[in-house]
């Protein structure tokens, strides 16, 4: 092991300490109610849950959205519906979009320092397994930032690709931070719409329309670069 990686392995178990000490902040038994409200799929459950923090509430939001996209298996499509919700469209965007790239880092981190194998597992179980190849370089980059931005696409995936590939931690994160934008506008706008869809029909609307036109290029692209 050289010293950027015994430096890099130091820094992720100081982040590890970090979260669970936020963990208890929240109390123990928060997080085990969490994770019920996540597999449930409740949403007006999980919205009641995040207020009844008050002042916090957005703090609350932010670190069970890192902590969702840290260890990779849980959805995150209700709390990010739920920020919507409570704090509107351009405050939730801006917690969720923080919160998700903080958390698929530390994850894309661990997989890489500690996990590759686990990593490895993640991308055989999937049927939409793509070569590793195309995560590296500077074709890395330019893949990731598109992974990122297309909604509802399982983000354990992309960064399970990504830590095996040969991207380097700097344009992870940089292409996350490009990438998780668009797609945190999109999922936490249409959370919010579809909580008021007789006021914000045609927005919702044109946002379904953006969901499909983004996946449908993304499909088109990966056609085109890998044909049959």
């Amino acid at each position: 092991m050289n010293q950027n990686q015994a430096k890099n392995r130091i820094v992720l178990f100081a982040i590890f300490i970090i979260i669970i000490l936020l963990i208890y902040w929240l109390k123990p038994e928060s997080l085990h109610k969490v994770i019920q409200l996540l597999l449930a799929g409740d949403l007006e459950a999980s919205i009641e849950y995040i207020r009844s923090y008050g002042p916090y509430a957005a703090l609350v939001s932010f670190v069970i959205v890192v902590f969702i996209n840290a260890v990779a298996v849980l959805p995150n499509i209700f709390i990010l519906a739920a920020n919507g919700i409570i704090f509107g469209i351009v405050e939730g965007t801006i917690i969720s979009w923080l919160a998700e790239t903080v958390g698929v880092v530390i994850s894309f981190a661990f997989m890489r320092y500690f996990f590759q194998d686990y990593a490895h597992r993640v991308i055989v179980r999937s049927n939409s397994l793509q070569k590793v190849n195309d995560f590296s370089g500077k074709k890395g980059f330019q893949i990731m930032v598109i992974a990122r931005s297309i909604p509802f696409v399982p983000s354990g995936l992309i960064t399970a690709l990504g830590a095996l590939s040969d991207i380097s931690l700097k344009d992870y994160i940089l292409a996350t931070l490009i990438g998780k934008l668009p797609s945190a506008l999109i999922e936490v706008t249409l959370g919010h719409d579809l909580a008021s869809y007789h006021e914000n029909s045609m927005r919702l609307t044109v946002v379904i329309l953006i969901s499909v036109a983004a996946y449908g290029g993304y499909l088109w692209y990966k056609k085109k670069k890998d044909p049959v």
